[in-house]
């Protein structure tokens, strides 16, 4: 088949969890004789908006990239230039289907593009970014709130206003100002849901996500599945870990807040005594830098026992993470969607303690093969983090948990995952071929 992905950033370019399960899949499928071109963004801020350039995957150079610059209207929902874009690679490729992972910084609108072709569209959820404006139902920071990022109960044109865009208003209590932004707000819902209508398959890589599509935007059941991602499993075997003297927690991810990382931080500061802490991930301005801060207010023989190692290579995760480290924390104060590295360690028999909500708690069942720690309570994480250090048999118990959604304990691999998402390109494009093109109209 000719499929075409899209997503709103693409290894090496990116590497966050939607990137590279993007890859991954992209990999399986080209393994399997199948065409794939990926249409995606890059931002540089020295190249014209909006103008198209054609790069590879640097770890399969079949794989062709479809670059559009998005460097300084990345966060709008709708242009006009890039559904041009979009559309004369349509012409030109014409995949047989399009698979859609996300549309944040692209353009919502390319969806009646690939409609006008008659196309059918399967598309990912990896976050809530078509239920929320800001995609993780996290309110921004507001100084009517205690509490840094507090977590939405739900999308609300109004409120969404008032706790999320306040900082664009000429004064925080401008009524006008609230009034256009709820307007705006409003706009962008309706248009979402109109181009959400147009996909063909939804899927949904935890059942916590899925059910909150279902419940609060709503989609209907019959356009929606439940479906894991899938790894490739030959690169999580062989971790060799030789436990020393002081026992290391790690951290996988970006700097941002969302992913909870001040909270571990406050934890692993009151648990620090025979312990070391390693955090994984590129540096990410301002955030690192504020977090290096934070750090600097703690003792000093704290301070030394957290060490910024960087980025990694997905593809040598043991080597280059599991080897040095006992175990991993997820500490995100969002409803995490199915966090790959949860799964990761899962395979590679690396104990995990995350928080017991979204689909963290999904994949990471208390005191089986992880721990589980109160949803955004530092104190909580801490004193889970005493437990794995000093609890005897506790940490080799869990290591051995493995993923409790199989019979075997190991996550779905990249192989089977391929064959699922297979069978529903052919089955929709089957649909597609015998539907009136008026339908999609």
């Amino acid at each position: 088949m000719k499929i075409l992905k899209i997503i709103h950033g693409y290894p090496n370019r990116y590497n966050a969890g939607s990137e590279v399960y993007s890859q991954t899949l992209c990999h399986g499928l080209v393994e399997r004789g199948h065409e794939v071109v990926v249409f995606t963004r890059q931002e540089d801020a020295y190249k014209q908006e909006y103008s198209v350039m054609w790069d590879r995957d640097p770890l399969c150079q079949e794989i062709k990239l479809c670059l559009i610059n998005m460097a300084h209207s990345r966060d709008g929902y709708r242009h006009e230039k890039v559904d041009e874009a979009l559309g004369k690679l349509l012409d030109e490729y014409q995949p047989e289907v399009v698979h859609i992972g996300h549309l944040n910084h692209l353009s919502t609108s390319m969806i009646f593009e690939i409609k006008r072709r008659n196309l059918p569209i399967v598309f990912t959820l990896h976050d809530f970014w078509l239920m929320c404006p800001r995609g993780q139902f996290l309110q921004a920071i507001n100084s009517k709130s205690e509490n840094l990022y507090p977590a939405c109960s739900g999308q609300e044109d109004r409120k969404c206003a008032s706790t999320c865009y306040w900082r664009y208003f000429s004064s925080q209590d401008d009524q006008e100002d609230l009034q256009y932004w709820t307007d705006w707000i409003g706009k962008r819902m309706n248009h979402v849901k109109e181009i959400s209508n147009k996909v063909d398959l939804f899927i949904a890589p935890s059942r916590y996500l899925m059910e909150r599509f279902i419940d609060d935007f709503p989609i209907d059941l019959s356009k929606i599945i439940y479906l894991d991602y899938g790894f490739p499993l030959e690169r999580l075997k062989g971790r060799n870990r030789k436990r020393g003297d002081t026992f290391t927690f790690g951290y996988i991810g970006t700097h941002k807040q969302a992913k909870g990382i001040l909270h571990l931080l406050e934890a692993f500061n009151q648990v620090h005594e025979g312990a070391k802490l390693k955090i994984w991930g590129p540096p990410l301005q301002p955030f690192t830098k504020s977090l290096k801060s934070y750090v600097k207010t703690f003792p000093v023989e704290v301070e030394k026992k957290i060490e910024w190692i960087g980025g990694y290579r997905n593809e040598k995760i043991v080597e280059d993470v599991f080897n040095h480290v006992d175990a991993i924390v997820v500490p995100s104060i969002w409803g995490e969607n199915s966090p790959l590295v949860i799964h990761e360690a899962l395979e590679a028999g690396v104990a995990t303690i995350t928080a017991n909500f979204g689909g963290m708690k999904e994949y990471v069942h208390h005191e089986v093969n992880g721990l589980l720690f109160e949803h955004r309570s530092p104190s909580s994480l801490a004193e889970q983090m005493k437990r794995l250090k000093e609890e005897r048999g506790l940490l080799e118990k869990l290591s051995k948990g493995g993923y409790q959604q199989s019979y075997d304990g190991h996550i779905p691999s990249i192989e089977e995952h391929v064959d699922t998402i297979i069978n529903h390109y052919e089955r929709l494009t089957h649909e597609s071929k015998t539907r009136p093109l008026a339908h999609h109209l």
